[in-house]
């Protein structure tokens, strides 16, 4: 079992993301708490199956919001979020292409992002990764990294400073 609720959580949200498969679009969550979710809209908890034992213990519901708009991009996307109250943190998961630290030095400088995209796809050693990321108002972050040929619960990778830039643009939302 996960150490933290906050790791919990994102282990959920990568495992109900394993359950739609690979080339799926990013999908944004809220993050709940379990206990005030359960006093404050029981009939909601009981659609969601929250029992009580879930509630008496710490823990966020991640609730999925709306599918981001086809062809924003992700950092403006995120620039438009504002989060009522009762949410006390959000989630995203995304897919990209990932390079490993070797090939760094490889890279051609002077890019444009598009082009950059365009030649890490066509690089042999890149990786299909699924990354949630979540953090809550106070601070607290937290990763899972999936890799699309270790496409198994067993072989997800967490911490909190995995994917430090999307932390920070989720972290954002919540600033005022």
């Amino acid at each position: 079992m996960a150490a933290s609720p906050l790791t919990r959580a994102v282990l959920e949200i990568d495992e109900y993301a394993s359950t739609l498969g690979w080339d799926q679009p990013a999908r944004l969550f809220a993050l709940v708490d379990t206990a005030r979710l359960r006093a404050q809209e029981p009939g909601l908890a009981a659609q969601l199956g929250l029992d009580d034992e879930a509630a008496s213990s710490a823990s966020y519901t991640p609730v999925e919001q709306e599918e981001l708009p086809p062809g924003t991009a992700l950092d403006k996307f995120l620039g438009t979020i504002a989060w009522p109250d009762a949410v006390v943190g959000c989630a995203l998961t995304v897919e990209r292409l990932m390079l490993p630290p070797s090939a760094e030095a490889s890279v051609p400088h002077g890019m444009k992002d598009k082009q950059l995209a365009a030649w890490v796809a066509k690089h042999p050693d890149r990786q299909e990764v699924r990354m949630t990321v979540a953090v809550l108002r106070d601070g607290a972050r937290e990763s899972a990294v999936r890799l699309r040929e270790k496409d198994s619960p067993t072989e997800v990778l967490t911490g909190a400073d995995l994917v430090p830039g999307l932390a920070e643009a989720l972290a954002a939302t919540f600033e005022d």
